[in-house]
């Protein structure tokens, strides 16, 4: 890949924290520019976050090739995020959760509604995310070709760090679906082979929760990282679960997401 701009917000807490040490730890294996974000609702406050960001930025060892510059915007960190990462030409907005408790299980936690307004892809880490060479990177579809669009970036990943990715689907007994399975894997497979990405292409069983099951095969299997495409063909897709089950995995994996919707006219 070439020298990309990767954002990265920081909420001055330790989750931010985490964030940036993650895009430090990209930036080891490939050259990139390091936007540090830290969005105010009041231009008065940007001097004094300015001067947080800087105090972050003090004493750190960047890697060879990587730039690093703080960055202050006032407006709406959900609404407008999306449209500011675009405007930027960034490549990845790297982002910490704190979880998502209560009502957030229902209609979704501030990263996942992010994700929803931006074209650019997202990677999500928690609060202990361990800093790992990715030499696995799992990528779970479904019947439909929305949850394809993550494939293009996950394996870009992959060769970063000269990794592969594992694409996981689940077995279909009835047989025209299983076909609709085995043409969307089909794709997948030809165009990773085209591009010089190593994967495998791993069929789950049927029963079960899929979410369960990916946690668990990314657990036996040693997987750094977790990448999926959101979508919901639901009429309130504030209600869709499995994206928020994903960005805060049991595992305390990363994941990389990308807004099906939006991000259509660029992979598949």
């Amino acid at each position: 890949m070439s020298k990309n701009l990767y954002i990265v917000l920081h909420d001055f807490t330790e989750i931010g924290d985490t964030a940036l040490g993650y895009a430090l730890h990209i930036a080891e294996h490939v050259h990139i520019d390091i936007e540090l974000l830290h969005v105010v609702n009041s231009s008065s406050k940007e001097e004094g976050a300015k001067a947080k960001l800087m105090d972050i930025i003090k004493g750190l060892s960047l890697p060879e090739g990587c730039s690093l510059s703080p960055v202050v915007k006032t407006g709406n960190f959900i609404d407008d995020m999306g449209t500011l990462a675009k405007g930027e030409h960034a490549q990845l907005v790297i982002m910490g959760t704190h979880g998502a408790l209560g009502l957030q299980k229902l209609f979704g936690s501030h990263a996942l509604k992010m994700i929803r307004t931006s074209e650019v892809p997202f990677l999500v880490v928690q609060k202990g995310t361990p800093l790992r060479n990715i030499s696995k990177v799992i990528v779970p579809v479904d019947l439909t070709k929305e949850s394809l669009q993550i494939a293009n970036i996950a394996g870009d990943m992959a060769n970063i760090f000269g990794g592969e990715v594992h694409v996981l689907y689940e077995d279909q007994a009835d047989e025209r679906l299983s076909m609709t399975m085995k043409t969307r894997t089909h794709i997948v497979k030809n165009n990773y082979e085209e591009r010089g990405v190593k994967a495998e292409f791993v069929k789950l069983p049927a029963k079960g929760s899929y979410i369960k099951k990916i946690e668990h095969y990314a657990e036996a299997n040693s997987a750094e990282i977790l990448a999926f495409a959101y979508h919901s063909e639901s009429i309130l897709p504030q209600f869709e679960t499995f994206g928020q089950s994903l960005i805060t995995n049991s595992l305390n994996l990363p994941c990389m997401v990308v807004n099906s919707k939006l991000a259509s006219a660029l992979y598949f």
